[in-house]
């Protein structure tokens, strides 16, 4: 039952994505470019997904279980240090030099935009390369 529930909202998370206009990264680019053809369309997407965000959040901080009974742990860090704002700066690069986010990219190489599979391969390649320099930088240590 977990894996349908994951697949159907995948699936809607993805056609809200091909609806909005969000795997077309001329929309983002678009939307980027505010000395030039401004396209605020991508502002009505993202505080609509705010408010959704807000409401399920604000319903999930009251409760230990989601829908399927499994354990519901939010994120108890509130801290802002190097780590997030140097990670939240190289997305908004690649965002804005790709026209691509990580969902929106998976969506686009699915209908086979072979710009959004350079993207991912790249994305995977990073997310490959942290984890291997993460490895080294802090090594697990022996439990006596």
């Amino acid at each position: 039952m977990h894996r349908i529930t994951e697949f159907a909202v995948g699936l809607l998370f993805g056609c809200g994505l091909v609806l909005s206009g969000m795997t077309d990264p001329g929309k983002v680019i678009g939307f980027l470019d505010v000395a030039g053809l401004w396209d605020p369309s991508l502002a009505l997407v993202m505080g609509g997904a705010v408010a959704v965000g807000m409401l399920g959040f604000g319903w999930a901080r009251h409760r230990s279980t989601n829908w399927l009974g499994g354990d519901l742990r939010l994120p108890q860090t509130t801290q802002i240090d190097i780590r997030l704002l140097a990670g939240s700066a190289l997305f908004g690069l690649g965002w804005g030099l790709a026209g691509f986010c990580p969902g929106p990219a998976w969506v686009s190489m699915a209908s086979g935009n072979s710009q959004a599979l350079i993207f991912v391969i790249a994305m995977v390649a990073g997310m490959g390369l942290f984890e291997i320099l993460e490895h080294f930088k802090s090594p697990t240590k022996a439990q006596p």
